[in-house]
């Protein structure tokens, strides 16, 4: 089992407070130290839950400057806000400014006010995902595209920097759509996915399918799935309980209400706001229970081992642990030595 650090920070903190980015810089350079498999950021817009990640890319950058060994990755691009062009060109760049330690995971989006920012409708999301694999790959494998250019003339046209990699390593975001997992199979590409909307139960069906697909499709090989979890821990399991408890309430109060207007999409009369304070009290508390108990690396080094030892049984390849949803950065960056004893007693098994 690989370990690895996820970020989706809700930016709560002051205007220019100077320390927003302290956990994710520090974070990285101790996962680059102790042997992590890499540090996932991803792409969100207009809104503070995720709201310090406008652009992976630029993240990324910053990162390879900081980083030896650490995979930097995207988790994920919103593709059908990009053009595949200005994806390959600014990943070729953390690519090269890291040596060649650039991956990326391609999301179809999911919140219908990011795509503000794009040229497709929001119900096509899925259609210009799965077209942006391959053209991606393309591009990264340095293949002409063609365009128009703006006279109105056909262009034939490449990204530079040349990538380091020959082939950029891909996968697809899923929520726990199965039909994703058999469209990752099918274009080789390895999937990145959650417990938001899944147990694991219902993931181990969905991995098993998956390797079955890409093993048929593309000869023998097995595919790579990586799982996000909230992750903290400590020595003690109350006192993990305890530091995690009101950062993982407010944590799931303000997704509750990115969450509730995304499906406002759909259902035009539901109203989060509506809801009375005491009813979404209960549903955050659900939610966090569940989160800790269920799905998430929370409490103790012991704690943590059978589930791991679970997630592996069913198929993951990595855990990319999710560290910053609320607690004090100093306190986050002290629990990673005990995420680093878990991750080395599972590297030894």
């Amino acid at each position: 089992m690989d370990f690895s650090l996820f970020y989706f920070a809700d930016d709560s903190t002051p205007d220019g407070d100077a320390g927003r980015y302290e956990l994710l810089l520090e974070g990285a350079r101790f996962a680059d130290r102790h042997g992590f498999r890499a540090v996932w950021t991803p792409e969100r817009h207009f809104h503070p839950f995720g709201g310090l990640y406008p652009n992976p890319s630029v993240v990324g950058a910053a990162l390879a400057m900081i980083t030896n060994t650490v995979a930097i990755r995207a988790g994920s691009v919103v593709a059908p806000l990009h053009h595949p062009l200005r994806i390959a060109e600014e990943w070729s760049v953390v690519d090269n400014l890291s040596g060649g330690r650039a991956g990326v995971s391609l999301a179809s989006g999911w919140h219908p006010v990011d795509f503000a920012l794009s040229r497709v409708p929001y119900t096509d999301r899925k259609r210009v995902l799965a077209d942006s694999v391959e053209r991606l790959r393309a591009l990264w494998r340095g293949e002409g595209h063609e365009v128009v250019d703006g006279n109105g003339a056909p262009a034939t046209v490449r990204i530079f920097p040349p990538p380091v990699q020959r082939e950029l390593p891909l996968w697809v975001t899923s929520a726990g759509d199965a039909d994703t997992f058999r469209a990752a199979a099918s274009a080789r590409a390895g999937v990145l996915t959650h417990l938001l909307h899944q147990d694991v139960d219902e993931l181990a069906v969905k991995i098993t399918e998956y390797r079955r697909a890409a093993r048929e499709a593309h000869d023998g090989w097995d595919g790579h799935v990586v799982l996000m979890l909230h992750t903290f821990l400590g020595a003690d399991r109350d006192e993990v309980r305890a530091t995690v408890e009101e950062p993982l309430r407010a944590y799931l109060r303000s997704s509750v209400h990115l969450l509730a207007r995304s499906f406002g999409a759909l259902d035009p009369d539901f109203d989060i706001d509506a809801l009375e304070d005491e009813d979404l009290d209960f549903l955050v508390a659900r939610s966090l229970d569940t989160y800790v108990e269920q799905r998430g690396l929370f409490g103790t080094v012991e704690d943590a081992k059978p589930t791991v030892e679970r997630l592996r049984a069913v198929g993951v390849d990595e855990i990319a642990c999710l560290i910053d949803f609320g607690i004090d950065t100093r306190t986050v960056l002290g629990g990673l030595r005990h995420l680093d004893v878990l991750r080395a007693a599972c590297e030894a098994n």
